[in-house]
C-alpha cells in the first residue's frame, strides 16, 4: 500500500500545491529531507524528475514523486525551459530578466508554455508512473496577481483573461500543468492501492476457508 509518499523537492509551495491538487485521497505527502540536492543535469523535464524522485526514495526508503516543471517562451526558443528555476536567483529577478529579453517583443509573438513532468518511484528508486502536463498562454509586459508563485504573475491564459497569479487557487488547482502531471499519477496509486487491498481480501478469504 502506498500511504505516505515523499515530494522531492525543498519548496515547500509546490509539495502545498501537490496537496491541495491532489484533495483528500488517504496519501501523506511530505517534503524531501535536509540535505536533499540532486543534480539535475537530465536532457528532459522527465529525466530531472527521475533524478529528483530516484534521489528522495534512496534517501528516504519511501515512495517518492519528482516534479520537475518550467517556463517555455516562443520567442527565446523555449527558453528558461529546463533553467526556468536557476534562470536567476530569486523569482522577482527571474521575472524581470524575463520582461526584459522580451521588451521589444510584441503582443501575439509572446506565446509560451508551462510544462511539467512527474515521476513516482518505489522505495528502491525505480520508476513506477510517468506522466506531462502543459499548459498554454503568453507572457505579459508586467506582472498581474498575488496567488501563486514563480513566474504565474506574468503568465496570461487567454482562457480566464487572467495571470496564472490572478486566478483562484481552486481555479489554477483544476487547469495547472503541475495539476495535468499530477493526475495521471493519483490515479495510479488508488489502482495500485486497491489492487493490494483486494489481494489481502482475498488472502483472508483463503485463509478463512482453510480453517
Amino acid at each position: 500500500m502506498i500511504k505516505k509518499v515523499v515530494i522531492a523537492t525543498a519548496n515547500p509551495n509546490k509539495v502545498e500545491e501537490i496537496k491541495e491538487i491532489a484533495g483528500d485521497i488517504g496519501i501523506e505527502f511530505v517534503c524531501a529531507p535536509e540535505g536533499f540536492g540532486p543534480v539535475e543535469n537530465g536532457e528532459t523535464f522527465m529525466e530531472n524528475a527521475y533524478i529528483k524522485a530516484r534521489e528522495a526514495a534512496l534517501m528516504t526508503g519511501m515512495y517518492a514523486l519528482g516534479d520537475d516543471s518550467g517556463l517555455c517562451v516562443d520567442a527565446m526558443g523555449g527558453a528558461p525551459g529546463l533553467y526556468s528555476s536557476r534562470f536567476e536567483k530569486t523569482a522577482k529577478n527571474r521575472i524581470n530578466k524575463l520582461l526584459n529579453i522580451l521588451k521589444d517583443v510584441p503582443e501575439g509573438k509572446r506565446d509560451a508554455k508551462f510544462v511539467c513532468s512527474m515521476v513516482l518511484v518505489d522505495p528502491e528508486g525505480k520508476k513506477l508512473k510517468g506522466a506531462d502536463g502543459s499548459v498554454f498562454g503568453s507572457i505579459t509586459t508586467k506582472p498581474k496577481g498575488s496567488n501563486g508563485f514563480g513566474y504565474d504573475p506574468v503568465f496570461y491564459i487567454p482562457a480566464y483573461d487572467k495571470t496564472m497569479a490572478q486566478l483562484s487557487l481552486d481555479v489554477k488547482n483544476q487547469i495547472s500543468h503541475r495539476a495535468m502531471a499530477l493526475q495521471p499519477v493519483i490515479a495510479y496509486i488508488l489502482r495500485h492501492n486497491m489492487y493490494i487491498q483486494q489481494k489481502m481480501k482475498k488472502a483472508v478469504k483463503k485463509s478463512d476457508n482453510l480453517h
